[in-house]
């Protein structure tokens, strides 16, 4: 790659709002049971090379281009993403799962207090990803489905967030804050 050429943008910041969107809410709904015969599991193929591969390369240009917050997030979260879909399937206890998706929540946590200011699409999305995260956990430890149908709903609304968030920059839609999006969704702001 030339390096005159900048790599990361608020183009590819959208695009792993998207990446992050999709995967999100295809996870969330699994988690729901909303949906006849759509698991969480069904989600494990988007998990790995949607929202990890993608979200993870699209770290990496965040990085490149300076962006330390943006590109730690999709680079995190991508690695998280490409972990839990590589790994479904596999034979591990309720308490290994509970404490992975608790790790992840902790990532979440960090995202949402380094993205203090970022509004609703970076600190919201990344702090119902947290609250969806923690009550997975929580879920897995003490074997509660109506836990894990609650935070699938609440990682289905941090999709919805993420998905519009990243359309509403790329359509120049208003925003919640009643300004027409200009440019990608940023977890720094």
């Amino acid at each position: 790659m030339d390096n005159e050429v900048s790599a990361g943008s608020a183009t590819s910041s959208t695009l792993g709002h998207l990446a992050l969107g999709l995967t999100l809410l295809a996870f969330g709904i699994g988690h729901t049971g909303v949906i006849d015969n759509v698991a969480a599991s069904d989600a494990a193929s988007l998990a790995t090379w949607l929202g990890g591969v993608a979200l993870f390369l699209v770290g990496l240009l965040e990085f490149r281009a300076g962006n330390g917050g943006t590109g730690t997030a999709f680079a995190g979260l991508g690695a998280f993403w490409f972990t839990w879909g590589t790994g479904v399937g596999s034979e591990v206890s309720a308490e290994a799962a509970g404490l992975f998706l608790l790790l992840f929540a902790l990532l979440a946590l960090t995202l949402t207090v380094g993205s203090a200011g970022s509004g609703i699409f970076g600190q919201g999305v990344y702090g119902l990803l947290c609250v969806s995260m923690l009550l997975l956990a929580i879920a897995s430890f003490a074997g509660n489905d109506a836990l894990a149908k609650a935070g699938g709903w609440v990682g289905a609304v941090a999709g919805l967030a993420a998905w519009y968030g990243a359309t509403a920059a790329l359509a120049k839609w208003p925003t919640f804050s009643g300004r027409a999006a200009g440019r990608g969704v940023t977890a720094t702001g």
